[in-house]
């Protein structure tokens, strides 16, 4: 079983920043591909960014691209989320979310080769 607890939402101006954290239990946390979801009212669940085991391979959707930075700490734990020049379109609630195959070296851009999801933190970004 992994938990998975994210924290860092808020509430920003357009232009602004924010970084999400995942913290997430279990000891073999460095062997996960890791990925940031999210959510907007009356919308489906959208792929952000996936990062490998490793951290040398990461994804992210176009909309973001150049703006969100996806890394992680293995000792932490933790994946992270820099977002940057924050648009009032990326308002939504965020999910952490685990892929426990162990190893992957191309992480997934689909919600349903991961295992484990976080409660979600909210992101709001006033224009």
């Amino acid at each position: 079983q992994v938990q998975l607890v994210e924290s860092g939402g808020g509430l920003v101006q357009a232009g602004g920043s924010l970084k999400l954290s995942c913290v997430a239990s279990g000891r073999t946390f460095s062997s996960y591909a890791m990925a940031w979801f999210r959510q907007a009212p009356g919308k489906e669940r959208e792929f952000v960014a996936a990062i490998s085991w490793s951290g040398v391979n990461t994804d992210y959707v176009d909309s973001v691209k150049g703006r969100f930075t996806i890394s992680r700490d293995n000792a932490k734990n933790t994946v992270y989320l820099q977002m940057n020049s924050l648009k009032p379109e990326d308002t939504a609630v965020y999910y952490c979310a685990a892929d426990v195959t162990g190893w992957r070296t191309t992480p997934s851009d689909n919600n349903q080769e991961y295992d484990y999801w976080g409660q979600g933190t909210q992101v709001t970004v006033s224009s």
